[in-house]
This record gives C-alpha cells, sequence and structure tokens, in this order.
C-alpha cells in the first residue's frame, strides 16, 4: 500500500467537502489582546482575535505573566518528570488547594488539560466503579466520550438537557448497580446551559453520582468564578466537578474537584495521571494567580457580559441568524461548510477579523458557522468593524437574515 497516496486522497476529500483545517500563523501581543500579528508569505499584517478561548484575556494578565516569570526565576522551566517520581511542584500543591477552595470540595486534582481530566476521571470511574453504567448527555465534548469509550462500561445516551429524558432511562435500569451521570453546564458550540437543579433531583433520586463539566464556566460565572454551579448554589450538589486553565484562566491544564478519597483514587488508578509528565511550575504559578484574581475581582466577569451583550444587539439589529442562548458563546449561523470557510478567509484577508469556521465532526454537517467570542477587551470600535464587515460579506454570499425582531 503507498500510504502517502491513501493520506493524500483523505485529505482531498476534506478540502472537496470545505472541511479542510487552515491554522492560521499568528503572535498575540502581550498586553494588547485581542490584538495579534499574522505571518503570511507576503509579510505581517494586524488582526483582531474574536474566537480565542481565552475568553476574559487573563492569558496577557500582568499578575499572570508576572507570577510566571517568578516562577521560572525560583523553579526552571520543566517540573522535571510525573507527578509520582519528582514531578510535584509546590505550586501544584497550592494550586489543587485554590482549585478545591473555588468549588467548595475537600480536594482537586492537577491534569495537563481539560480534555485529558475527562478521558482520564470519567474512563477510571466508569472501568472501575463495579458493574457502573455511566448517562451520557448526547450532546458531551469528545474528551468524555472518549474517556466513557475507553472505561467499556455500559453506557446510555440521554437527550440534550433533558432531566425527563434522562429519569425515563433510570427507571430502566437496575438500581443496585452504580450509575454516573455525566453532562456540562455551559455547552461550547450552541451556548445552552444545563438545567443542573433538575439533573441533580433526577441523579438523587436513583442515588446517582453526578459529574459536572464547567469547562466553558469556571472564571466566568458566580461571584468567585467557580462557575454555572456555584452562581446557581449547587456545588454541593455534584459528586465531581471538571474544569479547565485554559480558557477564561487563560493559561493551560485541566482539573477535577471532589472528595478527597474521590481525587486520591483518581490519582492513584488513572494512567492519564501516573504516566504523564506535570504541568511546568510556572503553568500551575501563572494559573494560580488568575485563578485567585478571578475569585475576588468581579471587573474582568462585568466588563465580558457588557461586551457579549452589545455584540448580540448589533449582530441582531442587522439580521444576522445566530443561536440565542443564556451564555457568552455567540453562534453565527452559516450553515454550509465551503460557505463557512469563505467568510472566515474573507473576513481575515480584507478586515483583519480572525474568527475560525466551525465545521464537521465538531458540529453536525448542515449547522455550520462562526462561533464568536467577545472578551472583556474588545472595543467599541472593534465591535464596529466586526459588525460591519459581517454585513457586508452576508450581502456578497447572498445569505439570508433574520427578522430583527425574532
Amino acid at each position: 500500500m503507498d500510504f502517502d497516496v491513501f493520506f493524500n486522497q483523505q485529505l482531498d476529500a476534506l478540502k472537496q467537502e470545505g472541511r479542510y483545517r487552515v491554522f492560521a500563523d499568528l503572535e498575540r501581543k502581550a498586553g494588547a489582546f485581542p490584538a495579534a500579528v499574522q505571518h503570511t508569505e507576503a509579510g505581517i499584517k494586524d488582526v483582531t482575535v474574536w474566537c480565542s478561548n481565552d475568553y476574559l484575556g487573563m492569558g496577557q494578565h500582568p499578575c499572570v505573566t508576572g507570577a510566571m516569570k517568578e516562577a521560572i526565576d525560583r523553579c526552571g522551566a520543566g517540573a522535571g518528570g510525573t507527578r509520582n517520581i519528582s514531578g510535584t511542584n509546590h505550586y501544584h500543591v497550592l494550586l489543587e488547594q485554590e482549585l478545591a477552595d473555588l468549588h467548595g470540595k475537600e480536594a482537586a486534582l492537577l491534569f495537563t488539560s481539560g480534555y485529558v481530566s475527562n478521558w482520564a476521571a470519567l474512563g477510571t470511574l466508569a472501568a472501575r466503579l463495579p458493574r457502573a453504567i455511566v448517562l451520557s448527555d448526547a450532546s458531551n465534548h469528545a474528551s468524555m466520550i472518549e474517556g466513557i469509550r475507553h472505561s467499556r462500561a455500559e453506557t446510555h445516551i440521554f437527550k440534550h438537557n433533558d432531566p425527563e429524558d434522562l429519569a425515563q432511562r433510570l427507571l430502566t435500569l437496575d438500581p443496585e448497580r452504580p450509575k454516573i451521570v455525566a453532562f456540562e453546564s455551559v455547552y461550547s458550540m450552541d451556548g445552552d446551559i444545563a438545567p443542573i437543579a433538575e439533573i441533580c433531583d433526577v441523579a438523587e433520586r436513583h442515588g446517582a453520582f453526578t459529574y459536572l463539566d464547567e469547562v466553558h464556566a469556571v472564571g466566568l460565572y458566580g461571584p468567585r468564578g467557580g462557575g454555572v454551579a456555584e452562581r446557581e448554589g449547587l456545588m454541593h450538589r455534584l459528586s465531581v466537578i471538571e474544569g479547565t486553565l485554559g480558557k477564561a484562566f487563560g493559561v493551560m491544564g485541566g482539573y477535577i474537584a471532589g472528595s478527597s478519597a474521590l481525587c486520591d483514587f483518581i490519582r492513584s488508578y488513572a494512567s492519564g495521571f501516573i504516566f504523564t509528565t506535570a504541568l511546568p511550575p510556572a503553568i500551575a504559578a501563572g494559573t494560580l494567580a488568575s485563578v485567585r484574581h478571578l475569585k475576588v475581582s468581579s471587573a474582568e466577569r462585568s466588563r465580558h457580559q457588557n461586551r457579549v451583550a452589545k455584540v448580540r444587539a448589533r449582530l441582531k439589529a442587522i439580521g444576522i441568524p445566530m443561536i440565542d442562548n443564556p451564555s457568552h458563546i455567540i453562534p453565527v449561523m452559516v450553515g454550509n461548510a465551503k460557505k463557512c470557510k469563505q467568510i472566515s478567509d474573507w473576513l481575515l484577508e480584507n478586515h483583519g477579523i480572525y474568527v475560525q469556521p466551525i465545521n464537521y465532526p465538531t458540529v453536525p454537517k448542515g449547522t455550520e458557522r462562526l462561533r464568536i467570542t467577545p472578551s472583556p477587551l474588545h472595543s467599541d470600535g472593534d465591535i464596529d468593524r466586526l459588525i460591519s464587515a459581517l454585513s457586508e460579506i452576508w450581502s456578497q454570499c447572498a445569505l439570508a437574515r433574520v427578522s430583527s425582531a425574532a
């Protein structure tokens, strides 16, 4: 077999469908987020980033970058190995304590990414709880799905954000078997928010373990940035809260928070924790500073909500179709993979506006979109330029608009 021929055939198929992913070569400007420069064959050009998951711009906050520089000077670059061998640094210990406090839990456990924390924690729980059954929301992230699949546990998919369907499925299962209900708070592609209280009501009636992914909510919601569960006073009802350090906190890594026994169990049995190099001390130090800052500062969250509301209102006024949701994520619906990429390319080339197309398999075919994520640092001028450019390209592509009264 000519392997390269096969690889190129598969890549050509993606290109024909308009789903081939091209990475923009960007260099973020420290202290000037959302400004960046793009490196092209013709040279460099200024761009404004509109699709970053660094939701609050904390990746360039002075308290974060200062803490990272200090940690490098004190501890060097790497962690030195896995946590078990030589890689547990005091910054890891402090960060885990801070995250446990953030979520009102006894303990927390760090991972190298949010993907790994879901894969390792869910996979270990479902595999090692005797005869466990997992009930997973139909829209759960790939990392949760992979962890559940890896466990080989019996799995039932309940309708998205539907506590009644969850209840009906639980009624059909052996009440003696342990059950894990896995779901998210904010779903990253549609931006909708789970009915956490109602799902907890159902889970508690059946003695089920609850696993909540707050990746797109930590730092952004709640009086201290503990997520939607904190905002709604529900953290105590969740068995595990999982989060990331690479989105609103602006750095890198993932974690779970729960009981001391639970975290120690995952620490002791999860291969995704045991056999991987620990986060560098500087990463942990920067995240520690970010978490501590957002626990006491609501200014970033308040400004963020203001920017999101303004972008939504402006898009609605010109009839650009978007999914209306209660979160900070603004999905602008295109519905065609080729046009979605065409719009993204045109915005970048003609207006220096960077917003990546979201295509299958991230979203179902026919629901291709631009996923816009305003930050507290986007100015009124940035918003004006975005709205004007979108209106122009929408007309050029002859895409339908919706009534501003809708």
